[in-house]
């Protein structure tokens, strides 16, 4: 039996996940918000070992893992910013630089074609950084023993890596849009 649609399924499942996540967190179900989001990260860490392992990687399935990221983040920042639990400025940072990707990924589309999506190891580690975030965020209600001073280092960690990797991106696939753009037939 092929498994090729399994990886894309748990993509779907990742993203499913984002309304009843979002809801814990806004209602301090704090321990039904922690299991929700660690099984949202085992399903990305599942889904990518499953793509690569099996060779199952499809197109699709970049862009649904891409997507399921960038939808769980928006999400998680945006109800634990409702309930207090992370600062407004880091939350933008946050969704600017992910309407920014999208809108390039958009352009570049539009003007060249196909689009594959290629995270950056920075991008990978700034997605584990804000999962990280959020984790922490709902623990310290939850796990009165957390270390002082840990969501303020990983506010900022946050903060240096999605601005490091959407510069990266803005530098990378601007690059990559102008030669595609000189190369086109005038």
């Amino acid at each position: 039996m092929n498994g090729r649609w399994l990886p894309n399924a748990i993509s779907i499942a990742r993203i499913a996940l984002v309304i009843p996540v979002a809801w814990s967190i806004l209602h301090g179900e704090d321990q039904t918000a922690l299991i929700l989001i660690i099984i949202a990260a085992l399903s990305d860490a599942l889904d990518g070992l499953l793509a690569k392992g099996f060779g199952w990687t499809t197109d699709l399935g970049a862009i649904l893992d891409s997507i399921a990221d960038k939808v769980f983040m928006a999400g998680s920042f945006i109800a634990a910013l409702w309930v207090g639990l992370i600062p407004l400025w880091i939350t933008v940072i946050v969704i600017a630089r992910d309407a920014i990707i999208v809108t390039g990924v958009l352009i570049y589309h539009l003007h060249v074609g196909d689009f594959k999506p290629q995270p950056s190891a920075l991008s990978r580690v700034n997605t584990f950084l804000q999962l990280l975030l959020v984790l922490a965020v709902v623990a310290q209600h939850y796990i009165p023993g957390l270390p002082r001073g840990t969501v303020l280092a990983l506010v900022i960690a946050v903060a240096i890596t999605t601005l490091g990797s959407g510069v990266d991106y803005f530098i990378r696939w601007g690059r990559r849009l102008a030669r595609a753009l000189r190369r086109r037939p005038a």
